[in-house]
């Protein structure tokens, strides 16, 4: 198993960082290997389920990602399924001066030898991506709290 994780402290409060995390269209604006969100399906806990194509290596891969705890404002929860699996959490705490995120995700690659061949450089390439990720919700969250020109 790959497992990856990072925090980061925005100045956004967490309601307003759950509610743009709730949106599956932010994770393919904010995470550069998400190249396809799809067939977005609401789930009986206020959560989602949906089917992604994730770019790993400039390889494709369709999964399924089904979120198995919806907690607002400090936690999702998503299980990988088909293509990757494992698990993704997103926790959110509240901070004086407002939100620190932690991403952690956990996951097989597919196919047993070439995972174990291929995993080192999967969990570099991951860690690099979970820091883009971060950012690029850093800077959403940020152009959000700007006021809008009338």
């Amino acid at each position: 198993m790959v497992h990856v994780s990072d925090s980061i402290v925005v100045s956004t409060p967490v309601e307003t960082v759950f509610e743009t995390l709730d949106d599956p269209e932010t994770h393919a604006t904010i995470s550069p290997s998400i190249t396809d969100i799809r067939n977005i399906k609401p789930r009986d806990n206020g959560g989602k389920e949906l089917t992604y194509t994730y770019r790993l290596a400039g390889v494709p891969i369709d999964g399924r990602l089904v979120q198995t705890a919806y907690d607002p404002p400090t936690q999702h929860v998503f299980a990988l399924e088909e293509g990757l699996t494992g698990a993704i959490t997103l926790d959110l705490e509240p901070t004086e001066d407002g939100t620190k995120i932690t991403y952690s995700a956990e996951y097989a690659v597919p196919g047993r030898v070439i995972a174990r061949v291929i995993e080192p450089m999967v969990r570099w390439y991951n860690e690099r991506e979970l820091q883009s990720t971060l950012e690029n919700l850093e800077t959403l969250l940020a152009e959000q709290q700007q006021p809008t020109a009338e």
